[in-house]
């Protein structure tokens, strides 16, 4: 009997990489190793040439976006004889049935306000929908697992946690304390959620403090217009960088003398893994999926309140014995994360179901 043909919905090539590209690109490369006869389709704006390639990408139809995946991708698969598709950046097509999706956090339900109102509208309409139709949800913790149970209604069998990872090119055991510039460091898209607000009240409450704050990251048009920018306009020791690519990035993380992760609100959150695999101390938020990433590699804070993110700020950076016992504890933890273990999981979900 032939194998049935499995299609992975490749619309993140087309996209900058933040969280839920991570996961995709990584899964993806992986996936095609292990399973060479899996297809990836994606539209014609290919942002990720290279990767494209190496993934002998299928390009199909003149649309781009939520249009693209929502009619040509679905129309494209009916000439296939309707194979299974594997979504894996939350959206897939409505009304396409014989299908995976991963959904990576129940923020669309729990905070619906730190959005645009479209944006809000359009997930709360469709992810619910294609939670239900899917015949699997991926999630990345066993904490978002829990929250999407609790907002869909769905029961907790139809869930599978894939965890996330970093990349090996993020770990380098020679970082030592000669590499470290007087910045405190933060990543992230510039969104609510994220809390820079709070991160920089905090930051400015620092008496006389000799280190700089960097915040990696680019605003997204589906987030209200940020107003950060207009608030430290006039303070040199604030610095946005924008969008950068992973070797800017782990340079960031690499010479940072902290990294700082006060979200308030996460499905996983790699960028702390990642500074630990670059041999940066991590400050976290104490809610959320974040404890059950980090475990005892971060020292934690109540992200609502902007002066436990200072005196832990502080804390960290006034402790030299402190920075050395949370870097070797971020280096263990690493381990207990794999781009290899979670892409063989999901095959062996995917194959379940051909």
């Amino acid at each position: 009997m032939p194998q049935k043909e499995i299609y992975i919905n490749a619309r993140f090539l087309t996209q900058k990489i933040a969280g839920v590209q991570r996961f995709a690109i990584e899964l993806s490369r992986r996936l095609k190793k292990l399973n060479p006869e899996i297809k990836f389709v994606c539209p014609p704006d290919i942002y990720h040439q290279t990767l494209a390639d190496e993934l002998e990408v299928i390009v199909v139809g003149k649309l781009n976006s939520h249009l693209w995946e929502q009619i040509e991708l679905p129309i494209f698969l009916k000439t296939k004889g309707s194979p299974l598709l594997v979504n894996l950046c939350s959206t897939a097509p409505l009304f396409y049935k014989n299908q995976i999706v991963s959904i990576h956090d129940a923020i669309f339900c729990r905070h619906p306000e730190w959005f645009s109102k479209m944006f809000a509208k359009w997930y709360n309409f469709l992810l619910p929908k294609n939670a239900k139709n899917s015949k699997k949800i991926i999630t990345v913790s066993n904490h978002a697992k829990q929250d999407l149970h609790d907002c869909l209604n769905i029961q907790l069998d139809k869930f599978e946690v894939v965890y996330n990872s970093v990349d090996e090119k993020f770990k380098d055991l020679t970082v030592t304390e000669t590499n470290k510039q007087k910045y405190i460091l933060s990543v992230s898209s510039l969104d609510p959620r994220k809390n820079f607000d709070n991160l920089i009240k905090a930051y400015l409450s620092l008496e006389n403090t000799e280190y700089d704050l960097v915040i990696v990251g680019a605003e997204s048009k589906s987030f209200p217009k940020h107003q950060l920018f207009e608030t430290i306009s006039n303070n040199n020791k604030i610095k946005f960088t924008g969008y950068v690519n992973d070797d800017e990035l782990i340079k960031y993380y690499k010479e940072a003398s902290l990294f700082i992760y006060p979200s308030l609100y996460e499905g996983f959150g790699i960028p702390p893994l990642e500074a630990m695999a670059c041999g940066t101390p991590v400050i976290a938020s104490n809610n959320s999926s974040i404890p059950e990433v980090c475990d005892n590699a971060a020292v934690y804070v109540d992200a609502t309140n902007y002066l436990d993110i200072a005196e832990k700020i502080n804390l960290v950076l006034n402790d030299n014995n402190l920075q050395k016992s949370l870097i070797a504890k971020g280096y263990e933890r690493l381990n207990s994360f794999s781009w290899e273990k979670s892409s063989e999981k999901l095959s062996t979900i995917i194959k379940s179901f051909v």
